[in-house]
């Protein structure tokens, strides 16, 4: 191993990225705070401004894929629809089988610059995570109960809200509702069976009632639906902590654009198009590649300098208190620092852990089995 590799497995190193990232990040939330101000007197450009902030959080962690982990991103779509990306609002549909597809997902939408403004529809869990999921209250992100009696106002009015948004936006939807296991993969599939509907080999049922809403809400403002399918040469099995330990991966992302042609047609529209993804998963796996040409958007500065400026901005007066601390030789003094740092290390498991396959939602499994749409 040469010694940027060797470094970059370092639990230290580690601590250092995450102190950047929780610093940092709960400045901007308490910065985000005082935006509220602002939505009275003028809501676009509190928006505009959340834009950029939210832009200084979430690019940390595609700094990690890009510059720290060093993944390669290939993108196979039609050239033609190349040159929108970016350059339109669009829903993308994303495959949900790996723990850092959300984080290929950002990347996609930092290489076309639509990082700072893009949207989900995320658990209402994750709303009171503190960083991502507060930064995502500002940027108006859809959440959700997954309980869609209780959902349906709520999401509709909080879709309909985003009809003036003054940038660009791409709104990331996991039809699937849940991460890929083989248990709710098995689950899906007896409910398939009994819904009549074609078994899947590589996917989870779509949830229908969710897309059509969206795209309901969305269609005098969206141009287009991005269906984009993920996979990981050479059997990767990528994780967040892998690229925390700067393991490089190789993904592979397909994008092709399709618009429903009809709003009361989603459901089936929306069920072929997962056919159709599951067939475009075993060709990839036959031949390692996809029906369209590959492209490798290019990387942009932006993500690793916004990491330098918070860097440099944060670790000087963290190395200063340090040596204050090692110079007082107070044994309390030193005691404390070593337990911010456990308190820490535990911080940075848990945020990691979160993204874990095998620590994902239970949605999907025995007990939702009845309610799956």
């Amino acid at each position: 191993m040469d010694i940027v590799g060797f470094l970059k497995s370092q639990f230290i190193c580690h601590l250092l990225i995450c102190y950047i990232f929780i610093v940092s990040g709960l400045i901007i939330n308490f910065i985000q705070l005082f935006t509220l101000i602002l939505w009275p007197i003028n809501k676009q450009l509190f928006r505009r401004i959340n834009c950029r902030l939210a832009y200084c959080i979430s690019s940390q962690m595609v700094m990690l894929l890009e510059w720290w982990s060093g993944t390669d991103c290939t993108l196979y779509t039609d050239p033609e629809s190349y040159h929108k990306y970016g350059k339109e609002n669009a829903i993308v549909i994303l495959n949900h089988n790996f723990e850092i597809d959300f984080l290929c997902g950002w990347n996609f939408c930092e290489r076309f610059g639509v990082l700072g403004s893009s949207k989900v529809l995320a658990k209402k869990e994750l709303s009171y995570m503190p960083i991502i999921g507060w930064m995502w209250y500002f940027l108006e992100i859809v959440f959700c109960k997954r309980r869609w009696e209780e959902d349906r106002k709520t999401v509709v009015q909080k879709l309909l809200n985003l009809r003036d948004y003054p940038e660009n936006f791409w709104f990331l939807i996991h039809c699937e509702g849940t991460r890929f296991t083989e248990q709710k993969h098995q689950i899906s599939m007896q409910v398939a069976e009994a819904k009549g509907l074609p078994k899947l080999k590589y996917h989870l049922l779509p949830r229908t009632k969710g897309f059509a809403v969206t795209v309901q809400c969305l269609r005098n403002v969206v141009s287009a639906v991005y269906d984009s399918t993920l996979n990981f040469r050479n059997n990767e099995n990528p994780t967040l902590l892998g690229v925390l330990n700067g393991k490089k991966y190789h993904a592979d992302l397909y994008v092709r654009q399709d618009v429903p042609e009809d709003e009361q047609e989603c459901s089936t529209w929306l069920h072929k198009l997962y056919q159709e993804k599951d067939a475009f998963q075993a060709e990839y796996y036959r031949t390692g590649t996809y029906p369209a040409v590959p492209t490798v958007p290019p990387r942009r500065p932006w993500t690793l300098l916004n990491w330098l400026c918070w860097a440099l901005l944060l670790l000087y007066p963290l190395f200063k208190l340090l040596i204050n601390m090692i110079n007082s030789g107070s044994s309390l003094t030193l005691a404390s620092f070593a337990f911010v740092i456990i308190i820490a290390s535990v911080g940075v498991r848990w945020m990691i852990g979160v993204t874990e396959i095998n620590k994902g939602s239970t949605y999907g499994n025995n007990d939702n089995k009845q309610k799956h749409k």
